[in-house]
């Protein structure tokens, strides 16, 4: 497995919408296959209206100057919350995305996130890093990291 891959974050801009769409929608309907039609249309309809809203809180996972991901934190209650960390598939299991999560826990001390159970590799990671589990729903579990003193 390589690791230490170079990336950088970049602020996303207007350009980045539609790849932004894709990456979420890819997100989500990748890791809950079992949805019904009429939820994954909700689902749809909700990142088409809100990712617009919410460029300027994106940033862009660029590796060789090469558009490979996305990472949405936003503020939540006494900590952030990681609404999304996406990279395109040829660029998982490389030590990127641990890399990029190690640098959010090393720079605050509660972080929460949701993830889908059937997304197994993600879910063994966030255990990894000390994430717990905090609620569960039907298809996902809400996890919390909170900094031990």
């Amino acid at each position: 497995m390589e690791n230490n891959i170079d990336y950088k974050l970049e602020d996303a801009t207007n350009d980045d919408i539609e790849l932004l769409i894709t990456y979420k929608l890819k997100t989500i309907l990748d890791d809950a296959k079992d949805l019904p039609k009429e939820e994954k249309e909700k689902i749809t309809n909700y990142v088409k209206t809100n990712i617009p809203m919410q460029i300027g809180d994106y940033d862009i996972i660029v590796i060789n100057n090469k558009k490979v991901g996305c990472l949405l934190l936003e503020k939540y209650e006494d900590g952030i919350l990681l609404n999304e960390l996406y990279l395109d598939k040829n660029y998982r299991r490389k030590g990127i995305g641990t890399n990029i999560l190690t640098n959010i826990l090393n720079n605050n001390s509660k972080v929460y996130l949701w993830v889908y159970k059937e997304n197994i590799p993600a879910l063994n990671l966030y255990k990894k890093l000390g994430f717990k589990i905090k609620e569960t729903t039907e298809t996902r579990y809400f996890m919390k990291y909170a900094k031990s003193l």
